[in-house]
């Protein structure tokens, strides 16, 4: 499979220290050039992490050539989604991940499947990569990291089959 980041996912997941272990499917990952410039701009743990990955291949970095798009994608989206999106067309991606709402309904109107950090934190979890005790601590921590999302909907997705 090959599977697009964008930045909010690749970063709230090395926060929470589940990256590593999502990459380690056996799957192409691939970040946008833009986004890898954006994490590379920081120099706190999570881009440490990310770019340590980086640099072993694990996460492959690319840029779109679907330029008209990118600057049609620019006019409504941030640089980052606009590129992961692009992306996703250009390589055919079998998901983009994509937190920003607006990102996601455009994605879905391109004809993209998407997914988002919690569905991805849910199948790791599933998948017993990681061990998930509460559900309650989990959300606090997603909370601290500065994660948005209501707790009704955090709910809902890991109450999901």
């Amino acid at each position: 499979m090959q599977i697009i980041l964008n930045s909010s996912p690749v970063i709230f997941l090395a926060k929470l220290s589940y990256l590593n272990q999502f990459i380690e499917y056996p799957d192409d990952f691939y970040i946008p050039q833009s986004v890898a410039e954006e994490i590379s701009a920081k120099s706190d743990p999570a881009s440490q992490t990310i770019q340590t990955l980086i640099k072993a291949g694990k996460l492959q970095v690319r840029t779109s050539s679907l330029i008209t798009l990118l600057n049609s994608l620019n006019q409504r989206l941030g640089k980052g989604e606009s590129e992961a999106i692009a992306l996703g067309i250009e390589l055919n991606a079998d998901y983009v991940l994509l937190d920003d709402s607006t990102a996601r309904r455009e994605a879905k109107r391109l004809g993209l499947s998407i997914k988002g950090t919690l569905a991805v934190i849910k199948k790791i979890n599933k998948d017993g990569k990681i061990s998930i005790d509460s559900l309650d601590t989990l959300y606090q921590k997603i909370i601290e990291i500065e994660f948005r999302v209501k707790r009704s909907l955090f709910d809902q997705i890991f109450s999901e089959d």
